[in-house]
Order: C-alpha cells, then structure tokens, then sequence
C-alpha cells in the first residue's frame, strides 16, 4: 500500500456539502446482522463502527473489552472475566495500533458525546464506561474533527431513550456461571405525552478463573426529558458507578501476601436543550463528572503502593447542523472541557507500604474548540452521486501552544456501492499525566519537564468502499495511513542521586500503515456469516507493543428452527504485550503468543417472557484454547454461563 504523505487533500477539499449519507442504501438490505460492528460513512466521507444492543446481547458483553472484542481493527487486553485492573494490562482497548502505550490519551471515550475517562492519567478506564442501558457504542478509528476531538480516534456510548409512542416497556437479564460469575442487567423506558424517562440498572461480579482475579461492577444511569414544543426539548441524564478488581499476579513468580486492588467509582450529571427545525437542526449540553481510581497495595517490586487519584471535569457541547440550500450543510460547534484532579501517593518499600504520604493537586487543564464543516452532494445521474466535503477545528489550550486541525472527504455514493476518501489532522494535547507521574514519585515535584511537551500530532489518511454485491452481501474495505510526531515520552532515571525521577520529552515520529478488509453473507434465510481482517504495520516497533501484525474476526449468527446461534472468534499472531513504551528506559521484551478464541451462545424463546424473553448458555473459549494478553496471565479455559432474558 502507498499511500501519498502529504496534508494536499486537506487543503484542497471541495467545499461542498450533503443530506446523503453513504450507510443509506434504501434498495439494498442484509436481513440477518452478525455479532460485528455495522460499518457507517458520514458526509465527511468519514468511517464508524456501530454496535447495537442486539450485538451487545449476542456478545453477552457486560463490559466494553467483550463488547468489541469481534470489531475489526481493535484489540483488548484484560486480566478477569469481570472488571479491569486499572487501564494498562488489566483492562485496556487499542485502535489501530493507538492507545497502546500510557498514558494511552490518543484515544478518549464518551457517554452521549460526552468525555468520560481517567484524566489524571489521560486514558479510559472501562469499567467507568457500563454498557448495560446503551442503545448502541460507535467506534470512531481515526481523527474525526467533525465528530470531536483532542484524540486520534474515540468511542462513543449512547444511552437508551424511550420510543415516540405511550408507554413504558422494559429488558432484564441475568446469568449465572462459571467462577461463581453472575450478571444482572435492567433498563427501562417511558413516555407520557411530552414527558420521557428512561432508567437502566446493572451489576455483576466474578470470583475470577484464579486466586485474586475477582471483580465486581455496579452502576446505575437515569434520564428524563421534556418536549417544549414541536421544535425545542430539555433533559437531564445522570450516571452513577462502583467498582472493584483484583490483580492475580504473574504466575510465573510468588503471589503476594496481599492482592492488589483497584477501585473506581464515578459520577457524571449532564442538562441539555435540542431543537429540531426543517432547515436546522442542533444540541447545547452542559456536564459535569467526579470520581475516583485508586491503586491498593502495590508493593511488589518496582510497585506503586497505594495511588489515590481524584479527578473532576466539567464543560459543554454544542452543535449545529444547518441545510441553507438543497443538498448542502454546514456544521458548527463548539467543546469546552476543564479538568482538575490530584495525586495522593504512599509509595511501597521493601514489600511494604512507607509511612509517607503525599497528596499533589495537580494544574487545571482547559481546552477550548471551535469547529465548522461545509459538505454538498451533486447528483451525477439518476444512480450516483458526488460528495466532497471539507472543515477545520480550532485548539485553544491553558497549558499549551494553540493548533488547528483541518479535515476533508470525498465520496461517490449509489444505493450499491460507496467509495470514500477522507484526510484528517488529529491533534492530542498533554494533559494531567504528565505532572501526575512527576508527583506520583517522591521528591519528583521539583522536575516539571512536563511543561517542555507539546501537541501530539497524527497525519491520517483513509481509502475505502463499502459494497453490496447483491441483497445478501456486503463488503468493507479499507486502507490507512497514520503518521504521529511529538509523541509523548518519559525517561525513569534511578540515580544517583536518589531518589528517582521522571522526565518527560518528545520521540520523533512513527508512521503505521494497514488494511481492514470485512464481508457478510446470508447463506440462509436468518443466518450470516462473517469474516474481517485486519493487517498493522508500522516503522517503529521497539516503540509500538500491542499491534499483531495479523488479526482475524469471524461470526456466525441467526436461526437454526427457534434456536438463536451466535458464534464469534478472534485470532492475532503473536505480539510485544507490556505497554512500556512510553517509559524509554524500558525495554518491551515480552512476546506473547498468537492465539484463537472462539465462543458461542444458543437461545431459546420463551413467549411468556415477552417478546425479548428467551432461555440461553453462553460458552467462551469453547475449544478450551491456552493463551493471554500478558505473560504469566493465563485467561479461563472453557467456561460458560446459562441465563435468562425477559421484555415488556
């Protein structure tokens, strides 16, 4: 693949705009969906992963690792069946070979557009991202201005919302199996009149495949909204989470006398005001998070001790999608977020914790951003159409110089085929892990190298297609180039003197290339098979563990009789797995094998349960396959779970 490094298709994009949405193929329907993500392209000739709740269930995700753990193009890592060890090794998602390194901020995280994630530490953590009561979890895996920005690629969770009809209906779920692991998921919805609620509850928890691999999640999320008039609508939404996982150790060494833990709880308040005209349509949010990820007795070698981290955003969305002529639109928003935290750290000695403790609030980050996009459809014949588009985002940063980030597009669109190209500059500012990490090391205060960094900066470049061979077949393909400079580095030097410190620099720049390639065919009426692959490849490998060269998805899912099949499997050849490249004076030497995972789910319908009411068993790593995403962290050989599924 050659793929030309040059920033001309942003500059020289038509300006032109569009009401045509490539996923919009009205003549062209695949009946039967597979447990994958449904590849969408907007007017900006920009790609996402969609998946839905139906995808949620057949994955039996109760976290967002299982949850996309089939998408094409991502990669997980995880310790436990249930919760994430902290947002490293113990429970992480990479995109495209990004997020693969702490602090891991290239990639940010969203609840209803808005941020959701460790800011302390500048990456997500997952189990502050519930994906019990959400309609369905979009993967953005490039820069998309026009989307959001302050990060090289994101993921979005949209919470359920009631239908336009009277009434309340309702989902329940719950497993129980293996491990002594239990999962427990409720939501609800509501509408009266001009009144809509809607409340979604969930919990589960997992004594875990070995000694200290348990893990417990528990959340709650509400909204309610009220209709003005036919044009204006305000609301409310709030989410509250607690949650506990356990670090079972390296097996190749002692377990410790006392397992680590970590601890995660947050909270996040959101207000909005959407209105909807013929000619505009748009969204002011308002939002507010607090929470906590604390890191408990760490005292192995090389340990962090206890590490308390307390952090608070706030800011606003708005956006505003404007048609002023036949077949055009413009965009215009604005993102405003402030973030503030602290560091409280008893750092462990000799295997023990010190008796010193030290709490650091660290500098408040603001980021401001304006935004536009102009994108128009010109209608070729009666079968094609043309559509260019392009827009630029503004960076306006408390602690760092200002950037600007243009992006463009052009697709050609039928109800058969889409053929896309899009370029974009993504821009991914330092934030409070820099001064976090100084602080986190004794008598470290002092070095502020943190304040010499500067923007990270990603050249992306994307060809693709999206083809309906006929009315049970589609395929996906696509070609990438990403070029990142003043990339983020630190340097842990031990001394003399004592004790240690860090220092923070830039590295150079890297470049990653790939291919994603994707079909599905209903072979039978309700039944689809699917098959993906996705080929990394980058110049810069001492720099970038997590990225297997190779990985394969594959799915089978619909009806056999009043059987439900799903049937998913991931393979990847073997890759560096320990996320130390940001520490230079670390090396990655830690080669984990490639491995193939497979798992199943059978259901049954049971009517009385309601229309969604069904009997099922779920088993994962049917073929009871040995392998891990870290050395010496062994995952479940075949286990599994049967539960039960009720709706009104």
């Amino acid at each position: 693949m050659k793929l030309y490094k040059t920033k001309l298709a942003l500059a020289t994009s038509l300006i032109v705009a569009s009401n045509v949405y490539a996923q919009n193929l009205p003549n062209v329907i695949v009946t039967a969906k597979p447990d994958v993500a449904e590849i969408e392209i907007d007017r900006f000739s920009s790609t996402s992963a969609v998946i839905t709740d139906e995808t949620l269930r057949d994955l039996h995700a109760s976290d967002l690792s299982s949850a996309l753990r089939n998408t094409p193009g991502t990669q997980i890592t995880r310790y436990n069946p249930v919760g994430s060890f902290g947002g490293d090794q113990g429970g992480s998602i990479f995109i495209r070979g990004m997020g693969l390194s702490r602090p891991g901020s290239e990639i940010k995280t969203y609840i209803d557009n808005v941020p959701m994630y460790m800011p302390v530490w500048g990456h997500a953590l997952l189990d502050l991202l519930p994906v019990n009561g959400m309609k369905d979890i979009t993967i953005y895996k490039s820069p998309q201005p026009q989307i959001n920005g302050n990060n090289f690629a994101s993921i979005n969770l949209n919470t359920k919302t009631a239908g336009p009809n009277n009434g309340v209906s309702g989902n329940a779920r719950v497993s129980y199996g293996s491990y002594n692991t239990m999962i427990e998921q409720v939501d609800l919805a509501g509408r009266s009149n001009d009144v809509d609620f809607s409340l979604a509850q969930g919990f589960s928890k997992s004594n875990g495949a070995r000694t200290n691999s348990s893990g417990q999640l528990a959340n709650i999320m509400g909204s309610a909204g009220f209709k003005i008039d036919q044009n204006w609508k305000i609301g409310i939404s709030g989410m509250a989470l607690n949650n506990t996982a356990k670090d079972p150790g390296n097996n190749t060494l002692p377990s410790p006398v006392i397992a680590p833990t970590y601890d995660s709880n947050a909270q996040m308040v959101t207000a909005f005001a959407k209105h909807n005209y013929d000619s505009v349509e748009g969204e002011f949010r308002i939002y507010s998070n607090t929470g906590n990820g604390n890191l408990n007795n760490d005292l192995v070698s090389g340990g962090w001790g206890n590490s308390y981290n307390n952090f608070t955003m706030q800011g606003l969305r708005w956006k505003e999608s404007i048609t002023p002529w036949q077949g055009g639109n413009v965009l215009l928003g604005l993102d405003y977020d402030s973030s503030s935290g602290s560091v409280t750290s008893t750092p462990a000695f000799n295997g023990a914790l010190s008796s010193t403790t030290t709490k650091t609030t660290l500098p408040t980050y603001k980021l401001m951003s304006p935004y536009m996009g102009v994108s128009h459809s010109f209608m070729m014949n009666n079968k094609w159409s043309l559509v260019p588009s392009a827009g630029v985002r503004n960076y306006q940063n408390n602690q760092y110089a200002s950037k600007t980030a243009p992006y463009g597009g052009i697709s050609l669109v039928s109800d058969v085929a889409t053929i896309f190209f899009n370029a974009s500059q993504g821009i991914n500012y330092p934030g409070m892990e820099g001064p976090a990490l100084q602080a986190s090391i004794p008598v470290n205060w002092a070095n502020q190298s943190w304040k010499n960094l500067s923007a990270e900066e990603m050249t992306h470049m994307e060809l693709g297609g999206k083809f309906f061979i006929d009315k049970k077949t589609r395929v996906d393909t696509s070609l990438f180039q990403d070029t990142i400079k003043n990339r983020s580095v630190f340097t842990i030097a031990d001394g003399p003197p004592f004790p240690p410190s860090a220092t923070w620099s830039t590295y150079g720049q890297y470049t990653m290339q790939g291919v994603e390639l994707s079909a599905q065919r209903e072979f039978i009426p309700e039944l689809t098979v699917f098959g993906g692959w996705t080929y990394l490849n980058n110049n810069s490998v001492a720099n970038l563990p997590y990225v297997p060269q190779n990985a394969f998805n594959a799915a089978i899912t619909g009806y056999l009789g009043k059987f439900r099949l799903s049937v998913d499997a991931q393979y990847q050849t073997s890759f560096y797995s320990q996320t130390l490249s940001r520490n230079t004076s670390s090396t990655n030497t830690t080669l984990v094998n490639g491995s193939t995972v497979a798992n199943a789910r059978v259901s049954y319908p049971i009517p009385e349960l309601g229309k969604k009411g069904e009997v099922f068993v779920m088993v994962e790593n049917i073929f009871n396959q040995q392998y891990s995403y870290r050395q010496g962290y062994p995952m479940p050989g075949t286990w599994g779970s049967v539960g039960l599924s009720a709706s009104f």
